[in-house]
């Protein structure tokens, strides 16, 4: 039976936790958010009450209830909960963990969840070793992971295990959380005698970008420095207490492939704004300026083309730029780049065409260079006939005299009527269209 001091030690321990750590939900019915998983007829709470736990992959942003989900299910399904930490465990501590695990499936026939957060720190020998044990059901394996796991954990492990993907909590889910943290007086800030203005508490939910963790530390943060004398945690007080808004991109894994995507996309799309909002959210993140340019100078040629030709001179002007100058400056330069080229009139022709020409290469017969085309600056050259019959363009009027380049029947290049290209495209019109007359 715990005496008195052991009691009050508890009690200082638990003083002593985080308010995000002490404010985490005890049961499934003060868990918030990921309802699109774990609502009311969805997967993850079928396979709870069919007592079908399995193996289940956490992935997705920090603060959005990984950990706090973990410990919930082991609660519900009254198992043994082992915590392992991807960064720092080695294989002799999975192995020992495992071990523990079927000796208490042996003796008592309790289950174990074993949690192993930022599981995609494990390397392939690790993740193999936990495969046996995950597979026969000794431990159920909930892995946690911010790097998608289809990038960063071994197939087999994927197999065995069902992945759910976890989402930014909402702004009133963690305006609930707040709201909840000031009035809880056992685990919460209700106890102490403070007055929360609604403006602190929303500006709170909107700028921790879905991570309730941020939002509950930056609260308790704001309301443990307030002077004694003011009582009032308003939104000066709140701006304070989380500083600057963290910008949530791993250049390593699927935020920097998103945001890319979505930089891309806006260009081609011509949208500006939307555009330079990727732009900039890449830059302060830490993106290296240099790859930025190198998919800028790439969109140049493959979504506008021929349509505005100096659209490739502006982008590799701005790459060259940016690798001579470097950060802070070249964002202005990159910036200017983005917008000519959201702005500027759209063609993929180009890009169509060479690829076009490459399929016909690498599926279709090859196609012989036609007699005429052939090189005839070579000993031998003349008495194979090579290059006899060749019309010299500028011999023409107009430079141009129609004749066979190709030796087949092909159009590779089909000019837009957009921008510049709609020129190209009246000048070809306008020069087969003599030819075919003459």
């Amino acid at each position: 039976m715990p005496g008195l001091f052991d009691q009050q030690e508890q009690s200082n321990l638990e003083e002593a936790r985080p308010l995000a750590a002490r404010m985490r939900p005890q049961n499934l019915d003060e868990f918030i958010g990921q309802s699109h998983f774990l609502g009311e007829g969805k997967l993850l709470r079928r396979m709870l009450k069919a007592d079908r736990l399995g193996s289940l992959i956490f992935y997705g942003p920090p603060g959005t209830g990984k950990t706090s989900l973990a410990e919930i299910i082991a609660r519900q399904t009254k198992s043994a909960f082992v915590q392992l930490n991807a960064a720092s465990a080695g294989v002799k501590e999975v192995r020992a963990v495992l071990e523990q695990a079927r000796d208490r499936l042996k003796t008592g026939g309790q289950r174990t969840v074993l949690f192993v957060d930022e599981l995609h720190h494990f390397n392939k020998t690790q993740q193999d070793v936990l495969l046996p044990d995950v597979e026969a059901g000794v431990v159920s394996l909930i892995g946690a992971t911010t790097a998608n796991p289809f990038f960063s954990l071994v197939s087999a492990l994927i197999s065995r295990s069902q992945v759910f993907e976890f989402r930014s909590i909402d702004k009133q889910d963690v305006l609930t959380l707040l709201r909840r943290a000031t009035t809880d007086a056992q685990r919460g800030l209700g106890r102490l005698k403070v007055e929360y203005d609604d403006d602190a508490l929303e500006f709170l939910a909107e700028i921790c970008d879905g991570d309730a963790r941020r939002a509950l530390t930056a609260l308790e943060i704001g309301v443990r420095s307030l002077d004694p004398k003011q009582g009032r945690f308003d939104l000066a007080v709140a701006e304070e207490s989380i500083q600057k808004k963290a910008i949530l991109y791993d250049a390593d894994g699927d935020q920097h492939y998103d945001v890319a995507s979505a930089f891309i996309k806006s260009m081609r799309g011509s949208d500006p704004d939307a555009a330079v909002y990727w732009l900039a959210r890449m830059l302060e993140a830490g993106e290296d300026p240099r790859f930025i340019a190198r998919r800028i100078v790439i969109l140049a040629s493959e979504d506008v083309g021929n349509a505005d030709p100096q659209a490739l001179v502006l982008a590799v002007a701005a790459a060259d730029a940016t690798e001579r100058i470097g950060m802070p400056e070249c964002r202005i330069i990159l910036s200017q780049a983005v917008t000519y080229l959201a702005t500027a009139p759209k063609s993929n022709a180009a890009y169509k065409a060479v690829d076009a020409a490459l399929d016909d290469v690498r599926h279709q017969r090859v196609v012989p260079v036609p007699t005429h085309l052939q090189d005839k600056h070579y000993a031998g050259a003349k008495q194979l006939g090579h290059g006899e019959g060749y019309q010299y363009s500028h011999d023409f009027e107009g430079g141009y005299v129609e004749q066979d380049y190709l030796g087949v029947d092909r159009t590779y290049y089909d000019p837009t009527d957009r921008g510049y290209e709609a020129e190209i495209r009246r000048r070809m019109e306008r020069l087969r269209g003599e030819a075919g007359d003459s």
